[in-house]
């Protein structure tokens, strides 16, 4: 018998809905292994996020503390260390985050076990579990084997449905013994970029610029605004700094799968069909009719994005 632990993020009070993913590929972990599945989370301030956590029928345990108010590493990753052990959970796991990127690997080092990052599903059963992991950009998936007791992983949220509401788990109070002023890291502070579009890595529609709009995001803003859509972009247009970092889709950027994706100038390089390509439908806009999006799109438009996207919106109205 294989317990999981799940660690999950709160963000201002409110659950991630990226937990909820990493919360379903816990439980398929624990249905795999014949182990119950605990959930962590950490803040200051969190009762109401751990209550919306337990209402998905998972025991959490709360850790509670002024000093875990932000996601330093430092402090975070003993926690976490110390509430697997005390769950004896061998299976330690978390939404592919930047908050669970820089934390899990330190949780790793102090469980002295292997990690697999970036896991978008499962093989084998008990003691011959493996993880599925992308490489080369997307182009080759690797069946992955930890051999140490204790095995930590992250896996990509687009990968996972969200897990339902299961009956009301358990709320535990799990302790906290990390000294502040022993931290050698400290929290300067959070400028958060305010958008009225939804969160890219949550948006149900995306609308994505590439280099075909010559740095004129006008009408891919235009089009998302109009479907009630985020809006993301290539790395070339980011590099280019026509469009913020936070836009970025890709292998270097975020990893969506919204139920609509919108690529409008974008010839489909494999860098960022890596970050998209798990979209339920994608509809291509570019005037290259060799350019290689068409190979994945759904819905293929030849076209010059300048006028082929007002007219979109026309019609939406």
């Amino acid at each position: 018998m294989t317990n999981v632990l799940i660690v999950a993020e709160q963000h201002a009070g409110h659950l991630r809905k990226a937990s909820l993913h990493a919360l379903s590929a816990g439980r398929e972990l624990a249905r795999r292994t014949g182990g119950r599945l605990a959930a962590a989370l950490l803040g200051s301030g969190i009762d109401a996020a751990a209550a919306e956590l337990a209402a998905h029928g998972v025991e959490v345990h709360v850790a509670d503390a002024a000093v875990l108010e932000h996601p330093l590493a430092e402090a975070w990753a003993p926690v976490v260390a110390d509430l697997a052990r005390a769950t004896g959970s061998t299976l330690v796991g978390a939404a592919a985050t930047a908050v669970a990127k820089d934390v899990l690997p330190r949780v790793a080092a102090r469980l002295e076990a292997g990690m697999a990052t970036e896991v978008v599903g499962f093989g084998g059963e008990g003691s011959d579990l493996t993880f599925r992991r992308p490489m080369w950009a997307g182009n080759v998936l690797a069946e992955v084997e930890i051999t140490t007791p204790v095995k930590v992983f992250t896996v990509r949220p687009t990968e996972f449905a969200a897990a339902p509401r299961e009956g009301q788990g358990e709320l535990r109070r799990a302790p906290v013994a990390v000294d502040a002023a022993s931290l050698r890291t400290r929290h300067l502070g959070f400028v958060e970029v305010k958008s009225a579009r939804p969160e890219l890595t949550e948006a149900r529609t995306i609308v994505a610029g590439g280099r075909g709009t010559k740095g004129d995001f006008r009408p891919v803003e235009a089009l998302a605004d109009a479907l009630g859509a985020a809006v993301g972009a290539t790395r070339a247009a980011v590099d280019a700094g026509w469009v913020p970092n936070d836009w970025q889709v890709g292998q270097t950027g975020k990893v969506v799968a919204p139920e609509l994706y919108v690529a409008a100038g974008i010839s489909g390089a494999i860098q960022h069909l890596a970050g998209m390509k798990g979209s339920r439908v994608i509809v291509a806009v570019n005037k290259d009719p060799d350019a290689p999006i068409f190979q994945i799109a759904d819905y293929g438009l030849v076209a010059d994005l300048f006028p082929a996207l007002p007219e979109l919106q026309a019609k939406l109205r």
